[in-house]
């Protein structure tokens, strides 16, 4: 799909707006130290079902954390804490998500401030739930730059379903094809490629180029360079 007139844009969250590696592998090893009960037994044991490298603090490119839902996480987890309640396992992680510390892929203000004074509308629709969403994106100061924050648990299924983008694209009031959809792995790529949407990869996740390149009208090292690309569609 070629970029033109280009409306708005739709990001994915971990490993777009924030790189995937530099945020969440600390919180990772952090978290299951504390949900192990401190015991590294048990520690790398949930490790090995979230494809996490505990000494490493590096995860594997097929983990569920990548691009799953906290659900997935949640079935995977379940049967090594049995002490606790299903509701209790997901309280406890959307807790922890929601204060793990982000860091921004590039500078996001200066970067959605001309996106939006471009006049495109944009959003984020990350398979996190939303509520870790809002708490990462308002600790970086640019809630106020999306007209729509989606989650896996906002109601719609999530990526690689186009559903939830879909819903983004119906809300704005826009056809899919004014869309540009961004992200780091491939749910977002398959998810955008099902909604009608151009699609654009970036390399801060952990999917190399030559996973993304199939499902990607184009891959840029960073969202830095949607402006540039972006430039001709929008008149930016």
């Amino acid at each position: 799909m070629a970029f033109d007139d280009i409306r708005a844009v739709l990001f994915d969250k971990d490993g777009t707006l924030f790189d995937f590696a530099a945020s969440w592998s600390g919180w990772a090893q952090t978290m299951l130290l504390d949900l192990a009960g401190g015991n590294p037994t048990r520690a790398s044991a949930m490790a090995d079902v979230l494809e996490f490298d505990l000494q490493a603090a590096r995860f594997a490119p097929s983990s569920p954390v990548i691009a799953g839902t906290l659900d997935e996480q949640v079935r995977l987890l379940a049967p090594l804490v049995p002490e606790m309640s299903r509701d209790g396992l997901v309280a406890y992680l959307h807790r922890s998500a929601s204060e793990a510390r982000m860091v921004s892929a590039v500078p996001l203000a200066p970067l959605l401030d001309g996106l939006r004074q471009a006049g495109l509308v944009l959003g984020v629709a990350t398979n996190d739930g939303e509520a870790p969403a809002r708490a990462h994106l308002a600790r970086a100061g640019v809630t106020e730059h999306f007209a729509q924050v989606l989650g896996y648990d906002s109601g719609f299924t999530p990526k690689p379903a186009p559903d939830m983008l879909l819903g983004f694209a119906a809300r704005a009031g826009l056809a899919p094809r004014h869309v540009v959809m961004v992200g780091d792995s491939t749910h977002d790529l398959i998810a955008g490629r099902a909604a009608g949407m151009a699609t654009v990869g970036v390399l801060t996740g952990l999917a190399p180029p030559d996973v993304l390149h199939p499902h990607a009208d184009v891959v840029v090292p960073d969202i830095g360079h949607l402006p540039a690309l972006l430039a001709q569609a929008v008149k930016l």
